[in-house]
């Protein structure tokens, strides 16, 4: 699997793009409180999971990688209130509306049915808890074609690329509602926001 074999070294593309990604991580817990039980899906490296962390009251960080986990579970060691688990974003074995807030980061658009995905989601949140799906889009004014193309040389064969537009078009097209916030950098990040 590409994201396996990428583990070691998927810090330093984070390093590249620290902007969006610390954007990201940082609009995501703006949407967390201390006594949340947070679901992550995708977590890689724990960028984004080590900053749910700091405002929730406990969370499960889920990855499809097993080497990402592991990476993950280095990284975040001295933090306790996490639990690691390999999950499938598209079929969580998780009961209906466990968690008070569900982050998918930077997956949706790797995903053969991702509208399995956003179900999923839907189907673990509370009644009235929030989804965040960040999500790499691309911009004119960046580089982001050339780092697709890139990374699908390599094999991460990214199924979609979305841009701000097409972004909103693929939840409007599954009767979702959401707000946006940007989080800009040399591979800007869209967060979709959908209150459950």
């Amino acid at each position: 699997m590409f994201w396996d074999k990428v583990a070691g070294i998927y810090d330093l593309y984070q390093i590249l793009n620290k902007k969006a990604n610390n954007g990201a991580a940082s609009i995501c817990a703006s949407y967390v409180n201390k006594n949340d039980f947070v679901l992550e899906c995708a977590c890689g490296t724990g960028i984004i999971t080590k900053a749910l962390a700091a405002k929730c009251k406990r969370i499960v960080a889920t990855d499809f990688s097993k080497k990402m986990l592991c990476k993950a579970r280095k990284n975040l060691h001295d933090c306790k209130i996490i639990k690691f688990r390999y999950a499938d974003i598209t079929d969580l074995r998780f009961k209906n509306g466990v968690f008070d807030v569900v982050v998918a980061a930077n997956v949706i658009h790797l995903l053969d049915e991702p509208e399995k995905a956003i179900s999923e989601l839907r189907r673990v949140v509370k009644r009235g808890g929030i989804i965040l799906i960040p999500t790499y889009i691309s911009q004119e004014e960046n580089s982001s074609a050339k780092i697709t193309k890139i990374f699908n040389k390599m094999g991460a064969n990214f199924r979609n690329e979305f841009n701000i537009d097409t972004y909103r078009k693929f939840f409007e097209e599954m009767g979702v509602e959401a707000e946006y916030k940007l989080a800009k950098g040399l591979i800007s990040c869209c967060v979709a926001v959908i209150k459950a």
